[in-house]
């Protein structure tokens, strides 16, 4: 027949614990972290671009770019320097103008939204210069 359940019930909600215990054990990250974080993740990718395109168009501006988005993205993530590849001499420079000025744009938006007034100059910039890139590429209209 039928036996009653001889233990207390649980009263606990499911929102508040979890398989480990309470959800207060495990570490959770400002909302400014996120943003920091995800900063960092755009310079980043930006900086990995910009190096692709310094090893197929060498140019002074693209040298302190990448000086400067390095600088960033240390700053962002605490102090490590990015790690940075030695890009393959190879790729369509159009695409990865193009490429570029996405993240810079990405990064603009994040950097305005946490108010990072360094961070967001220099997308600002990349953005620009990338349009500019691309503009010179375009063949001319007749």
């Amino acid at each position: 027949m039928y036996e009653p359940i001889r233990t207390e019930p649980s009263r606990r909600s499911v929102h508040s614990t979890t398989m480990a215990g309470t959800s207060s054990e495990f570490p959770h990250r400002s909302r400014e972290e996120e943003l920091d974080i995800q900063l960092a993740g755009h310079l980043g990718a930006l900086l990995a671009v910009t190096d692709e395109l310094r090893a197929l168009t060498p140019s002074a501006d693209l040298d302190e770019a990448a000086a400067r988005l390095a600088e960033q993205v240390s700053r962002l993530r605490g102090g490590p320097a990015p790690v940075r590849a030695v890009p393959a001499a190879t790729g369509e420079i159009t695409a990865l103008h193009q490429r570029a000025h996405t993240l810079a744009g990405r990064a603009l938006v994040v950097a305005a939204s946490r108010a990072d007034t360094a961070s967001a100059i220099l997308a600002a910039e990349r953005m620009d210069a990338h349009t500019e890139a691309l503009a010179s590429r375009e063949p001319a209209l007749s």
